[in-house]
């Protein structure tokens, strides 16, 4: 991966620090997004002093705040003119009804617009840098979800609700239909687009929330893999050669898998692809891409 420029969202902690390090073993340039400018210092003091590669820098930015993620595109940009590898990474479970700075219902604004909004900005340096790869991080809590666009006249921020339990699992299913539709789009574009699921990791994720969940953690915990192995998919399929040219593909442990039935609905896809385009205001790009 030497020469190869990579930027993980979510990569100051849990699975995107481990996939951060992984890809700074194998010589990559690394650039990781997390909220906190400490705890993203943190994290690229210690993956340098582990590697030996120096080639790692951060982007403070909330991936839910879509100002964020638009100073975070062309942060990155002014930097570099490469961009080999985008892994969207960053995600969270939300159960009490939280939302975004932007007045969205968080897990939809964290989960989904965010990763979105980022990855259509960043296509043209993508394009550029071709043979490229997007990861999508989702989960195989996709399964048996649908999603409900609710009736044609109902605003965008209205058709998309994404709250508790079931609102994540929708959000992992709104993922792979995004990276679906996303290689549709890119088709001999040099720039591959595939989805996975890390695994159930020991992380700090959903400790965010009240109520029940952060007592049920540990527990859950203790069938959980390490951050390290929860990595292992990402890495592998960012930086495989293997993988060269394989696109709107879905990863579980290293191999490609069937997502479910749902996800492969080309209508959905291309329904969510709308209504994300007007809850980002990037209706008028949509001609130019």
């Amino acid at each position: 991966m030497r020469d190869r420029v990579c930027l993980i969202t979510g990569g100051s902690s849990g699975i995107g620090r481990e996939t951060a390090r992984g890809l700074a073993r194998l010589g990559a340039t690394v650039v990781i997004v997390g909220r906190s400018e400490a705890r993203c210092q943190s994290a690229i003091a210690q993956i340098s002093t582990e590697t030996g590669n120096a080639n790692l820098s951060f982007i403070p930015a909330d991936m839910s705040v879509q100002t964020d993620v638009r100073r975070l595109a062309a942060e990155f940009t002014s930097r570099h003119s490469r961009l080999h590898v985008l892994i969207n990474n960053a995600g969270g479970l939300f159960m009490n009804g939280q939302v975004s700075a932007d007045g969205i219902e968080m897990t939809l604004a964290l989960n989904h617009l965010g990763g979105y909004l980022l990855t259509r900005l960043l296509l043209p340096v993508l394009k550029a840098s071709a043979p490229s790869r997007v990861l999508v991080v989702s989960s195989v809590a996709h399964l048996g979800m649908r999603i409900n666009f609710g009736g044609a006249d109902q605003p965008a921020v209205e058709t998309l609700r994404f709250g508790k339990w079931n609102g994540y699992a929708r959000s992992k299913l709104a993922n792979i239909l995004f990276t679906y539709e996303l290689a549709r789009r890119l088709e001999g574009a040099g720039v591959t687009v595939n989805a996975l699921h890390p695994g159930l990791a020991a992380s700090g994720f959903g400790m965010n929330n009240s109520g029940l969940f952060p007592w049920a953690k540990p527990v859950i915990d203790l069938f959980a893999i390490s951050s390290e192995e929860g990595a292992r998919t990402s890495v592998h399929v960012a930086s495989s050669p293997e993988l060269e040219g394989v696109t709107g593909k879905y990863f579980v442990k290293c191999r490609e898998t069937r997502s479910s039935s749902a996800s492969y609905d080309t209508h959905a896809a291309t329904r969510l692809w709308d209504l994300s385009a007007s809850m980002t205001g990037l209706d008028t790009l949509e001609k130019t891409q």
